[in-house]
This record gives structure tokens, sequence and C-alpha cells, in this order.
């Protein structure tokens, strides 16, 4: 696969950035260690795991890329499903969900059949979980199990499989080039959520949902949401859209990640834990870093190919 110039002096540009951060990191643990700066620390490390990554598969072409997501989904469906009780009833519907689910909706994104891409887990898989489980004859909460095993498929696999489905777009004047859409939607949601904690940590004083996700605050999140926003407008000549456009779409991602990042966090509230897991050193598990891609992946696919698409 030729990868888009573009994406290479990007992931440069990442790579040189995380050098200045782990510099910066280091001499502020010999100067003034503390847990903050270990924390700060631990999570630089794991960018640098994560660029690499994800500049490998780039490198690997189309078909990286959709596995990738996969994997992706399969663990962040995980970490959900171990915060939610199951009862042996669930254990065939979830069989189903991540054995069989989880990779025919992939395969549908890789043989490009949008048609029933769209509508296999929202509807055959929507109505054949609570098949499953009822055929045990096992009531005991069943809706609310039932409930918690859709959301997680709707959420992790669904939700997320729109991510490498960008690759499938066909754009007059674009063609070679769809996995910068991948590159920009990644780029810019995290993006957004860096920059929201940085702009919350120097100025932050107005708690903007104190009971659902503490930490947020209102300087934080106009912050984070208008440098993303200009930074999604400065990155307007790897996408299709015009600067205008494409700092619409920035902010059209940052805002609907900072909502779904706000939804994923009352459910962690209810469940009363921090963090999804522990998979990802410094940012919790594979869950906490996909939130928000979970909430903005499917409504920029959507724009974008009801609008920009053949």
């Amino acid at each position: 696969m030729n990868v888009p110039q573009e994406a290479l002096y990007i992931f440069a540009g990442l790579g040189m950035a995380l050098a200045i951060a782990s510099a910066v990191g280091y001499v502020l643990h010999r100067r003034a260690a503390s847990s903050v700066v270990d924390n700060l620390n631990a999570r630089i490390r794991a960018w640098w795991v994560m660029i690499a990554i994800s500049g490998g598969v780039l490198l690997a072409g189309n078909e990286a890329i959709i596995t990738l997501f996969g994997l992706l989904s399969f663990f962040a469906f995980r970490e959900f499903v171990t915060q939610t009780p199951v009862r042996r009833a669930d254990h065939t519907a979830l069989f189903v969900s991540f054995f069989l689910a989880l990779p025919a909706q992939y395969l549908l994104v890789g043989v490009q059949w949008y048609g029933l891409f769209a509508i296999f887990i929202p509807v055959y898989a929507f109505l054949t979980i609570p098949i499953l489980s009822a055929v045990f004859a096992d009531a005991q909460k069943f809706l609310q199990r039932t409930a918690e095993t859709q959301w997680g498929l709707m959420i992790c696999v669904y939700c997320l499989s729109h991510v490498p489905a960008l690759l499938t777009l066909q754009i007059p004047g674009y063609q070679g080039r769809s996995a910068l859409l991948v590159v920009f939607l990644m780029l810019i949601v995290q993006a957004s959520d860096v920059l929201q904690y940085i702009w919350g940590k120097l100025a932050g004083r107005h708690k903007i949902a104190p009971a659902v996700s503490p930490s947020k605050t209102v300087e934080g999140f106009l912050g984070g949401i208008a440098s993303a926003t200009l930074l999604g407008a400065a990155l307007w000549q790897i996408t299709p859209f015009s600067p205008l456009a494409a700092g619409a779409m920035a902010l059209m991602i940052t805002l609907v990640g900072f909502l779904g990042g706000l939804v994923m966090s009352a459910i962690k509230r209810d469940r009363g834990i921090k963090d999804w897991g522990q998979l990802l050193e410094g940012h919790g598990g594979m869950l906490d870093r996909l939130d928000s891609v979970c909430f903005s992946a499917p409504i920029f696919f959507h724009v974008t190919r009801y609008f920009f698409a053949l």
C-alpha cells in the first residue's frame, strides 16, 4: 500500500512531540519526582507504544487497519462485559457476540457491504441476543442483563467499526487517500482529550459535571474544543474538506466525543469504578482511551458519506 505522504509527516510530527514530552518528563522526574510526574511519564510511554503500533498498521495497509480495530473492539467489549453482572444463561449470547457478531461486523467492513454492515448489529444481533438468553429460562434481571450486552456490542463493536469503515468511502478526487480520514478522526479525538486535560490543569476552575466526571471543567472543555477545532481546520489538506468544513467536522467530532465521554463516565460511576481496566499504563483500559471515538466515529462516517462520498 502506498501511504499518503501527509500521514508520514503527521507521524513524524507526533514522534517529535513525544520526544520533547519525554525529555520534559525526564527532567521533571529528576528535579521533582511525584505521583503526578510519574503518571505523566507513564502516559507518555503508553503514547509511544500506541503511536508506533498505529504507524506500523498504517504502513501495512487497509486490511491491517481493519484487523487492528477488530482487536480494539474485542478488548473494549471485554472490559465492558467484565463490569456487568453475567449469569450462566448469558454465556451463549456472549459467545455469539464475541466470536460471531464481532468478526462478522469487521468482515462486512472488509468486503465493503455497507447495506448489511449498517444494520447487522442494530437489527439482527439486537434481536438474537435476548432470544439466546431467554431460551435458558433465566428471568432474573433479564432486561438489565440483556440490555447491558446489547449496549456493549453497540458501543464497543458497532460504533467503533465505523473508524475502519471510512476506508470504504468513495470520495471524488480523494481516491487512494481514505486512510487519511482515519488519521484525521483519531488525531482530532485524541488531541481534543489531551488538550482538554491540559487546559483543565492550566485554567480549570468550574466543574462541568462533578457528579459524573469530577475532573472535567468548563475551562478545559472550552479550551480543548477550540484548540482541537483549530487543529482540524489546519489539517484540511489531508481531508476532502475545505478549511471551513474541516474545522466544522473537527468541532462536531470533539463535541460528540466529549458527550460520549460523559456517558461512559456515568456508566463507570454507576459501577463504582474509576477506569475500565489497566491495559494501558497511565490511561486505564482500552475503553478509557476509545470512549470518545466510539461516539464520534459513526457521526463522522455518516456525515462524510452523506455530504462528500458518491
